[in-house]
């Protein structure tokens, strides 16, 4: 093990997919009548997939995305983007 920061860079065309997949699963949590940000945290704080539900697909897709990638998109934008 090192000392030194891992610096992660997520490609734009990968940044455009994540919003589009973010949307498409909080559309679903909506839909189903959960909190789609309560459920979202829960699912990137624990990793846990059974926080998202399998309406629409959105299970499968919140998985396929690289969750410390999606962190770093998330924090960059709450931070520069607002």
């Amino acid at each position: 093990m090192t000392d030194n920061t891992i610096k992660f860079t997520v490609p734009c065309d990968d940044k455009e997919n994540m919003r589009r997949t973010l949307r498409c699963v909080f559309d679903a949590l909506n839909e189903k009548g959960y909190n789609p940000i309560n459920q979202i945290v829960g699912y990137l704080l624990t990793e846990d997939p059974t926080y998202i539900t399998n309406y629409n697909g959105a299970r499968s897709m919140i998985c396929k995305l690289d969750r410390d990638e999606l962190l770093q998109e998330l924090v960059q934008c709450y931070l520069f983007d607002r």
